[in-house]
């Protein structure tokens, strides 16, 4: 005689949901932005008013290049990077060089404040020329309609 030894199945659903992936989504997500944050604010410590511009099609950066950020702020002040205090002409001379002799020299990011003089940005621009870098963009923000 053959005999099956099954349970009888029972017809109720699970009521029981396991979130233990929704967790770990969760302090995934977390944990990227608590990394990206920083990092994003990073040149915004240096209170830049950006002039303004039409909005207009961006092209998309190179992967491989590299930015350096000279901001200018309104009282006619340089920084480099995301250095807080002031560079002077001849610390900004020096540093200038020393990105010049890069095999692939930067990009460099000219972040000038709209209430800066003109002869300041050209200013900056006359030492890059000097310094033999002649990659440079200049930083905007889109004008609000």
């Amino acid at each position: 005689m053959a005999r099956t030894f099954r349970r009888p199945r029972q017809a109720h659903p699970i009521a029981e949901m396991n979130v233990t992936n929704l967790i770990d989504l969760g302090f995934t997500l977390l944990i990227i932005f608590m990394i990206a944050t920083p990092l994003i604010n990073q040149e915004q410590t240096i209170p830049v008013t950006l002039p303004s511009e039409s909005k207009s099609a961006q092209q998309k950066p190179d992967k491989s290049t590299h930015y350096v950020a000279i901001s200018i702020d309104a009282k006619g002040n340089t920084y480099l990077d995301e250095r807080t205090e002031p560079v002077g002409l001849a610390e900004l001379r020096s540093r200038l060089r020393v990105y010049a002799t890069e095999s692939k020299p930067p990009v460099i990011r000219i972040r000038g404040d709209s209430k800066v003089p003109y002869a300041k940005i050209v200013g900056l621009m006359d030492e890059l020329k000097q310094a033999n870098l002649l990659k440079f963009t200049f930083d905007t923000q889109t004008a609000s309609k």
